[in-house]
């Protein structure tokens, strides 16, 4: 395919960097398949006031600042700054974000190299971003990502994310659950396209079990659960941790593979630590720390069933890369967890906060006898490359109707 002479701006506050690598992963992978097809540039703004540097002194990781241009994968990746005090008038995030990132797209507009912004998240960044497209006359298109669910509760950031997918151009959704969030505030049901998230399967492929269990220092006839994400509270380690000791005393030889940092939500990690500590699951609870993607097919080849106990998604990445590796899956009911796990051939859903529930469909997941092949194949059904035909074709009819 001819790659298109239409150039696109991904606008996205979550977008890794040199000192988060992590941040946003799912974000660059979806858009950088894209940019084999399209001309594309990445404005991802980062919050900034002054002396925040003075904040460091008592809390190291608070806001790492990247530099200001990036180069990966030959793309360009712009980080300008703007004004945000963490706690203090949170609803003006969208205009200061927009504020702050106006001359980088300014200028990419000036270069010809700004036909469409598209935008990830509906609130700050997506109203950030109807703002610049109105102050540069460019097509926005947003992409719902989950912490809709959360700032719909909000009065004032419930308004102002209604008036973002008010204005921009096209909605794309990465789960039907977001979709019906969006019609239930009152936005035109055919102005939102459901295209859900993909996997890299070549990247994402087991090796042998018993080879992953020995690098990773296991026993070999054990049992392995493994939750990959964020260490943070939304994230529901700790619900599995508190499982545990319930799980090991039917007899079971059961560890629990960790595989995770500090997040944008914040870090759980020593909270996590002491809990393990404190119910005596020192030798049955491994934390592996961050991994880049190229590795995580070594947990993953290790475990039996893959567990997210989360209180809301998106639309989880890590639940088909699971998958793709042939792992069963346990998740919580929420966001689009349903609609990946779509069916008991791949794993169960159980009623987030049911602990009692949880801990069943575990026992189950490990005793029952899982067709793998399956499982690896519905993975490679939902690659990156049939989302991206999908989102070159929006982005084309878009800018070929002139923005309408």
């Amino acid at each position: 395919m001819e790659k298109s002479n239409i150039n696109i701006v991904v606008f996205s506050s979550l977008f890794p960097s040199e000192v988060r690598p992590t941040a946003g992963i799912f974000i660059r992978e979806r858009m950088f398949r894209v940019a084999a097809k399209m001309p594309l540039t990445v404005v991802s703004p980062v919050p900034w006031f002054p002396f925040q540097a003075l904040v460091r002194r008592y809390r190291p990781h608070f806001r790492p600042m990247p530099s200001r241009h990036e180069i990966q994968d030959g793309i360009d990746v712009y980080y300008p700054r703007y004004f945000s005090i963490p706690g203090f008038v949170k609803f003006l995030d969208g205009f200061f974000m927009a504020l702050g990132s106006f001359a980088t797209l300014r200028k990419l507009r000036n270069e010809e190299r700004c036909d469409l912004i598209d935008s990830h998240f509906a609130f700050p960044d997506g109203k950030a971003a109807t703002l610049l497209g109105k102050w540069l006359q460019r097509p926005v298109t947003i992409t719902l990502r989950g912490t809709e669910v959360s700032h719909s509760k909000e009065r004032l950031k419930r308004l102002l994310l209604v008036e973002a997918l008010g204005d921009a151009t096209r909605i794309f959704s990465v789960s039907t659950s977001l979709k019906k969030l969006a019609e239930g505030l009152g936005i035109e049901s055919g102005k939102i396209r459901v295209i859900g998230n993909g996997v890299d399967a070549d990247k994402f492929q087991a090796i042998d079990r018993q080879a992953a269990r020995e690098q990773l220092g296991l026993p070999v006839d054990s049992e392995v659960l493994l939750t990959i994400g964020a260490l943070v509270e939304r994230k529901g380690f700790h619900r599995v941790i508190e499982l545990m000791p319930s799980l090991l005393s039917q007899g079971k030889v059961i560890h629990y593979l960790i595989v995770g940092g500090a997040g944008p939500e914040g870090d759980w990690t020593e909270h996590l630590k002491q809990m393990v500590s404190e119910l005596g699951l020192t030798g049955h609870v491994h934390f592996l720390g961050t991994l880049p993607p190229t590795e995580l097919y070594l947990p993953l080849s290790a475990a039996d069933v893959f567990v997210l106990s989360t209180r809301n998604e998106g639309w989880a990445n890590v639940l088909l890369e699971a998958l793709a590796c042939g792992v069963p899956v346990v998740a919580s009911d929420v966001g689009g967890n349903s609609e990946v796990i779509a069916s008991e051939d791949l794993g169960f859903i159980v009623p987030f906060g049911d602990r009692n529930a949880l801990e069943r469909s575990i026992v189950k997941a490990l005793a029952r006898n899982w067709d793998r092949e399956r499982i690896v194949g519905y993975a490679r059904e939902n690659s990156w490359e049939s989302r991206v035909v999908i989102l070159v074709k929006e982005f084309t009819e878009i800018v070929g109707r002139g923005g309408q």
